[in-house]
Parts: structure tokens; C-alpha cells; sequence
């Protein structure tokens, strides 16, 4: 019986949109060199399932660029939260910059926001696609399921990027 679940979970069929991967390889590499190309580079990123459930999308809307921090944006981290559904799934990427005793550092993070609220159906779907996603996000060395706000303060954050190790987030001490 738990291998026939195992198989179902795998098998969700759920694609992922180029844009989503072209989005993760820009993060990833930072490849921007001029003051203006810096400015319009993704500091945080959601994705949703498309209308018919077979695909992974960027949600429309629901990004912060780099640029946006400081000027219409005083806390990203805080303001990613808030673009979370109360009652759906999601996944996200955030492009974390945080501190140890010895350097700063900025690393990209992958959520899955599964919220008590959310449907089962959504919860299950999410689930089973997640490793659709992660595949096409090689690389990344963060991972966080948040079920709630609780789950996404900064001190839950600093645990997952390095525990002890982590003095600030995001400007903030932790």
C-alpha cells in the first residue's frame, strides 16, 4: 500500500513553465552588472498552479524587485509574507540576505506555503508537485514548508539558513 501512495504522490503530472525556470536561473546567478540591471533583478518570486491544476506559474503581481527595497519597500521579508494567500498553497523563492559573525550573505530559499486554511485538494497537489519544482531548482540549499505566519519569523528563518550562526536577517537582528 505505501508504495502505490509513494507512486500517486510522484505522479501528479504537473509541469513547470519555462518562465518559472528562466526566473530561478536569473536568481540563482546574478548575473547583473549595471546599478539599473540590479535594480530590476527578483528579490522574492511566488508561484501558483495554473487554472486547470497541470502547470507551475508565476503568479502575476506577486513579486519584489531588488530595487523596490528601500523605496516602496521598507521591510521585503515582511511584505513577501503578506503576498502569501491566507487560504491556498503556494511556492515561493526569496533571495535571503543575512549575516554570521564572519560575513554577510545572500542565498536563495524555496517555501512551500501550505496554510491550515488551505483546501485539502491544494494541500495534496502542492505536495505532490513539489519535487516537479524542485527538480528544475538545482542548486538550492534552503528549504522551508511554512503551514503559518508562525512559521515564517525571522527566527524560524535563521534556523533554517544556519541556526547560531545567523546574527541578522534581512538587516534585522535575530
Amino acid at each position: 500500500m505505501a508504495n502505490r501512495i509513494k507512486r500517486r504522490l510522484k505522479a501528479s503530472g504537473v509541469q513547470v513553465a519555462d518562465e518559472v525556470c528562466r526566473i530561478f536561473y536569473d536568481m540563482k546567478v546574478r548575473k547583473c552588472s549595471t546599478p539599473e540591471e540590479i535594480k530590476k533583478r527578483k528579490k522574492a518570486v511566488i508561484f501558483c498552479l495554473s487554472a486547470d491544476k497541470k502547470c507551475i506559474i508565476v503568479e502575476e503581481g506577486k513579486e519584489i524587485l531588488v530595487g523596490d527595497v528601500g523605496v516602496t519597500i521598507t521591510d521585503p521579508f515582511k511584505h513577501f509574507v503578506g503576498m502569501l494567500p491566507e487560504k491556498d498553497c503556494r511556492y515561493a523563492l526569496y533571495d535571503a540576505s543575512f549575516e554570521t559573525k564572519e560575513s554577510r550573505k545572500e542565498e536563495l530559499m524555496f517555501f512551500l506555503w501550505a496554510p491550515e486554511l488551505a483546501p485539502l485538494k491544494s494541500k495534496m497537489i502542492y505536495a505532490s508537485s513539489k519535487d516537479a519544482i524542485k527538480k528544475k531548482f538545482q542548486g538550492i540549499k534552503h528549504e522551508c514548508q511554512a503551514n503559518g505566519p508562525e512559521d515564517l519569523n525571522r527566527a524560524c528563518i535563521a534556523e533554517k539558513l544556519g541556526g547560531s550562526l545567523i546574527v541578522a536577517f534581512e538587516g534585522c537582528p535575530v
